[in-house]
């Protein structure tokens, strides 16, 4: 009968019969071992013979026992990781698990419940990005209204305050100027798009913080443990002792454990801040202590575990052949939720850390930053160039009729922008007022007082020398030979003609008789 090594691993219990003196093993390992040999076209008898000490602990390590055993053994069986240098010695079948080298470290609670939290949902270059565009978007909206909307006027200190209020307002759909121009509507729908957005995704963070328990490794990653020089944990019989000098991790700092019940002492102990390990040991472990740790990126990848044979030996075909039909079925499924546990029975558990602790980055927004930034600054082009097309008189070098000289080309630009700080009395929002200005003016020129009614009194008085007295007679005859005074008034109404260009007179006159 072919001799089958075994190799003493994590949660493999050995027994020997005392009447027949076999040994009888069980493991993860062993139990998808046999399982393959089950699939196998013919019988393939076999018997365990341990590679360990009197007192079970193992005789060396995997690498050790792979250059010096004797070809009395036929094969392997041990959660055994195909590496190269490995390689050199003997064939390995094809692996029936995933493997590679993460970091277990424990957890705590967040802590996200303080006087600050409200700040935590979103990342700081989300936070400063979303407030310079609060301003850019009020500074692009004032630019395109101040010249034909009534709000948007008055004093510089009124026009920045309606500006940034406008901007901050649509944070909360608050804002109730008046946006006359196309341009300045396209921009402020697209703004209201993105913040509607920003808003939403941060009541659904804010409101995830402050109602889920949330848990987060003591240390963040393998350069926050070199950085502080703290101890780390690692499986004595494994590859991964190399591994983490080759990483950088000094031998006074490597703390060898035996089994997940050595591991787990010397984390309650506070010997170890993190221990390295391969990731199926690493999800045995938390199938016990799910809510106590958590195994965070990066992995370091490896081949996974497979069966060791001779060099040469024809079982590695088959075997390999067998391990395919036993990984895609229902079989490893139901191996690994005997030793594992299922996915779902510990919740809290993960196989991998959020660096930011759950936060909105940028990185989740930057495209709706920058449609809203590109259509603001489109717009903006779109305005400059028709207004400075509209005024181009202005910037052409034509000579001052009162110096007669050619301005320079800092007092055309000077004059431009101050046609640009007035309001636009060609605008369908000034109309009234551009009709009142002419109104004023061609009054003035005309020295009356009202800019919209004259009145002309003309009164004729009773001559100074006839005087009444009681012998003139009755009534009658005073009333006859009394002298009448009339007072003719005429009142002149200036108003614009019909198409607004232009001002009407309308002449009434009345006379009274006293």
């Amino acid at each position: 009968m072919p001799r089958w090594h075994w190799q003493w691993r994590w949660r493999k219990l050995l027994t020997t019969d005392l009447e027949t003196n076999k040994t009888s093993v069980i493991g993860y390992s062993i139990d998808i071992f046999e399982a393959v040999v089950q699939t196998l076209p013919y019988a393939l008898p076999f018997e365990y013979v341990p590679y360990a000490k009197p007192n079970g602990e193992s005789a060396g390590t995997t690498t050790l026992f792979i250059r010096s055993w004797e070809q009395n053994f036929e094969s392997m069986i041990a959660d055994t990781t195909i590496i190269a240098n490995r390689s050199n010695y003997v064939d390995f079948t094809l692996p029936y698990t995933e493997s590679g080298v993460s970091m277990l470290v424990p957890v705590k609670p967040n802590g996200s419940k303080n006087a600050w939290s409200f700040l935590k949902p979103l990342t700081w270059d989300l936070w400063v990005t979303t407030f310079l565009f609060f301003l850019f978007i009020g500074f692009v909206v004032w630019a395109l209204e101040h010249r034909i909307s009534k709000d948007f006027r008055g004093p510089p200190s009124h026009q920045v305050g309606t500006s940034l209020w406008f901007s901050f307002s649509t944070m909360v759909f608050a804002h109730r100027e008046n946006v006359v121009s196309n341009l300045a509507r396209t921009v402020v729908i697209i703004w209201c798009l993105v913040v509607l957005i920003i808003t939403q995704s941060y009541t659904a963070s804010f409101t995830s913080l402050l109602t889920v328990q949330r848990l987060q490794p003591t240390a963040a990653d393998m350069n926050e443990l070199l950085r502080k020089g703290d101890f780390v944990g690692y499986q004595d019989v494994s590859f991964v002792f190399g591994l983490l000098k080759r990483l950088g991790f000094r031998d006074d700092r490597l703390v060898p454990y035996k089994n997940s019940e050595h591991c787990n002492s010397l984390f309650n102990q506070g010997k170890i801040v993190a221990a390295f390990d391969e990731v199926p040991y690493i999800k045995l472990f938390l199938a016990k202590h799910c809510s106590k740790y958590m195994m965070t990126d990066p992995t370091y990848k490896a081949d996974g575990f497979g069966f060791v044979f001779p060099k040469g030996s024809p079982l590695v075909v088959d075997i390999s052949r067998a391990i395919l039909n036993v990984t895609e079925g229902d079989k490893m499924t139901k191996i690994e939720e005997a030793w594992f546990g299922k996915k779902d029975r510990c919740p809290e558990s993960t196989t991998s850390t959020v660096s930011s602790g759950g936060q909105l980055g940028l990185n989740s927004f930057w495209s709706l930053f920058m449609i809203a930034g590109v259509a603001a600054v489109l717009a903006l082009c779109i305005f400059t160039v028709q207004f400075v097309y509209e005024y181009r008189k202005l910037m052409s070098p034509q000579v001052d009729d009162d110096s007669q000289s050619k301005p320079s080309f800092w007092g055309r630009l000077l004059n431009l922008l101050k046609t640009f700080d007035n309001k636009d009395l060609e605008c369908h929002t000034f109309r009234g007022d551009r009709v009142g200005d002419q109104n004023e003016v061609r009054l003035a020129s005309l020295n009356v007082m009202s800019p919209s009614v004259y009145s002309v009194h003309t009164e004729f008085p009773v001559d100074s020398t006839q005087t009444l007295s009681p012998s003139m007679g009755s009534s009658s005859e005073l009333h006859d030979n009394t002298i009448a005074q009339e007072v003719a008034i005429i009142s002149i109404d200036l108003h614009p003609d019909s198409d607004g260009e232009g001002l009407v007179a309308t002449a009434n006159d009345e006379i009274t008789r006293h």
